[in-house]
């Protein structure tokens, strides 16, 4: 840890102002969705929905969602192994740099006729003339750590369903209405912090464990939460924690009080769990002297020779 004069603020970053507006990013997003309907996926439609790092775990929930919804068949793959071959109606990318060599790659290579759309933040890049661009630039993001952006376009597909997420706003909105302690004291200085949830929540869950993997260099995995109990457990114990996203699975938490370890769950959407975990993130930073808007060996973009 460094010294106090050295340390950097929670709430003086770039990271700590992006968190912040997610309520009301959210609730915009509900417009997007309608003025963009006929750019995303119809009910019925075949889709395959890529992007890499945080973008692809956006791309994974939706396709939980819309598969649960009834909605149609949803394939979220990385960009880097989008397979050839596959029959889709339509192809839907996540890119925020909109310049993302894995992701221009992917889209260059698409059977022509079938309709793209690509949701991005960043104006004039290379990937908004590539496919049907919905552009919101208002959630763009000056940190490295991807928050606002990966959750509004979750939260436009989602309002897209027919969701209503005003419960999932209101949670948030509390969330960080909550101090700091409040907010994450069980976890703040766990020693080792596992993800687990199902359905949507698990590709959250994995959401959660990269964010403080990349802003304070936490030890974090994460896991699908019936999956937990078949190898992953071993790193329960005193002093290390279980974080679960969405319902938890019947007896987990029993389970989990038995190796000693902390079992962290509140009845919140995973979003607005997430939001906790953002809150996390720039407590952890902070407490180690690090700056959550530059991560080591990280950039905005992977942009490959």
């Amino acid at each position: 840890m460094l010294p106090d004069a050295n340390r950097i603020s929670a709430s003086a970053t770039h990271l700590a102002a992006e968190v912040a507006t997610q309520p009301d990013d959210w609730t915009r997003a509900a417009t997007t969705a309608a003025a963009h309907r006929d750019l995303l996926p119809a009910p019925g439609e075949r889709v395959a929905v890529f992007g890499c790092g945080t973008s692809l775990f956006m791309a994974r929930a939706y396709a939980a969602l819309r598969e649960a919804a009834g909605a149609g068949l949803t394939d979220a793959w990385p960009a880097s192994a989008l397979p050839a071959g596959r029959e889709y109606d339509r192809y839907l990318a996540i890119c925020r740099s909109g310049t993302t060599t894995e992701v221009l790659d992917a889209i260059s290579a698409l059977p022509e006729g079938i309709p793209r759309t690509v949701i991005s933040s960043s104006p004039g890049t290379p990937v908004l003339s590539m496919a049907a661009p919905i552009l919101i630039n208002e959630v763009d993001e000056q940190s490295v750590v991807q928050t606002r952006f990966a959750t509004t376009t979750l939260a436009i597909l989602r309002w897209h369903l027919g969701e209503d997420l005003t419960p999932v706003i209101a949670q948030a909105r509390a969330v960080l209405a909550e101090t700091a302690h409040e907010a994450v004291a069980n976890v703040r200085h766990a020693e080792q912090i596992s993800f687990v949830g199902m359905g949507f929540a698990a590709a959250l869950a994995e959401e959660a464990a990269l964010k403080l993997r990349e802003s304070c260099r936490s030890w974090t995995d994460s896991n699908l939460a019936t999956e937990y109990r078949h190898g992953p457990i071993s790193l329960a114990g005193p002093g290390r924690a279980v974080w679960a996203f969405g319902p938890p699975v019947p007896g987990l938490a029993a389970e989990i009080h038995a190796t000693g370890a902390h079992f962290e769950h509140r009845s919140f959407d995973p979003m607005a769990e997430l939001v906790r975990v953002h809150r996390l993130c720039l407590l952890r930073a902070a407490d180690l002297g690090l700056d959550p808007d530059r991560p080591r060996n990280l950039g905005r973009s992977v942009i490959l020779s």
